[in-house]
């Protein structure tokens, strides 16, 4: 920003508050989209960058890469479009963002490729949480590259922090939901819960927070598992409908999808006669997941802001970089409870 730029001479402009422009330029929640708009154009009106507190700039840009899984489809291509979406706000920071998908089918790979990063300023990384991930992390960190973790966490690496919504409260939040719908007669209803094969922490985290909740809310209601399921839809279908079809099948009264596979798992219940008043939670607002909601498929969507997420994982790579008192200071997003009522 130019010197004899202030926050006060931007707020006057855009006809807000201080507090509102500070908000604005510290990508926090709460603004109106609108808002944020009035106050970038009142910044480029008054040819102001983005104010800095603490030390000075290091270099005229930021080179920030956000890695994602190339496999899950449905929700990291969606992260890549809000990432792509974001774009105007990370030129007003000065920072240049590179999207990185690696294929995490072999987590040995996807650390090999992650390794090879070194040329970032900043990485925000979902990835497999496997000992060559945070080895691969341990070298970037050492090399001088700020890590943050997104949406998925690695724990035990030298990574800054994560950022995303706490996975655990997430399943316990789907346990409580769940365990609401099943009625007095507790002890005469089975949950399933389902899970692609996963090496993702939030997978693993939403398991044990669901267990955990529905043994303590509900320790009479019996809790059926399938887990390691393939992550193609129509593979899914086929292994939970092998599957119920084994000897003396559980008859569910509610399901929770933990991560991909929703279509396959629902077609499959469907199939075997378990969809009519079937109580369904799943994951992420992804199209599909809106449709059916919309259809009565799913019952209840556990969405967190992926917009939010991003820019708050920027936001803190970039104040790493400026070596700023408080860069780890970012809250966590919200797990919001989407129903067919409530869509945006």
């Amino acid at each position: 920003m130019a010197s004899s730029v202030t926050i006060t001479q931007i707020a006057e402009a855009a006809g807000v508050s201080t507090a509102t422009v500070d908000r604005v330029l510290n990508m926090r929640p709460g603004v109106n989209p609108a808002t944020v708009q009035k106050v970038q154009a009142a910044m480029q009106m008054l040819g102001a960058g983005v104010p800095v507190r603490g030390r000075p700039r290091n270099s005229a840009n930021y080179r920030f890469g956000f890695v994602l899984p190339a496999e899950r489809l449905g929700f990291a291509d969606k992260v890549d479009r809000v990432i792509a979406q974001a774009a105007g706000d990370f030129r007003h920071q000065h920072i240049t963002e590179v999207t990185q998908r690696l294929s995490a089918d072999n987590p040995s790979d996807f650390a090999e490729a992650l390794s090879r990063l070194s040329d970032f300023d900043g990485l925000a990384v979902m990835g497999p949480d496997v000992p060559a991930v945070k080895l691969a992390i341990n070298d970037l960190v050492r090399a001088g590259v700020h890590v943050v973790t997104l949406f998925s966490d690695v724990p035990g690496s030298m990574r800054a922090a994560f950022v995303g919504a706490d996975n655990r409260a997430a399943g316990r939040t789907a346990a409580l939901l769940l365990g609401r719908s099943l009625g007095p007669d507790v002890g005469a209803h089975t949950v399933g819960l389902f899970c692609t094969e996963s090496r993702f922490a939030a997978q693993v985290d939403r398991q044990i927070g669901f267990a955990h909740a529905l043994q303590e809310r509900h320790p009479a209601a019996r809790l059926w598992s399938l887990t390691d399921l393939p992550n193609d839809e129509d593979e899914v279908f086929e292994h939970v409908h092998k599957a119920l079809q084994q000897p003396a099948p559980p008859h569910l009264h509610a399901a929770y999808v933990v991560g991909t596979g929703t279509s396959g798992v629902l077609k499959a219940l469907k199939t075997q006669g378990h969809g009519a008043v079937l109580t369904v939670a799943a994951h992420d607002l992804l199209e599909l997941h809106r449709a059916m909601l919309v259809s009565g498929q799913l019952t209840f969507v556990l969405h967190q802001d992926l917009h939010y997420a991003v820019l708050s994982a920027t936001r803190m790579l970039r104040s790493l970089c400026e070596s700023l008192r408080g860069a780890l200071a970012v809250s966590s997003p919200r797990v919001e409870i989407m129903t067919a009522e409530n869509l945006a």
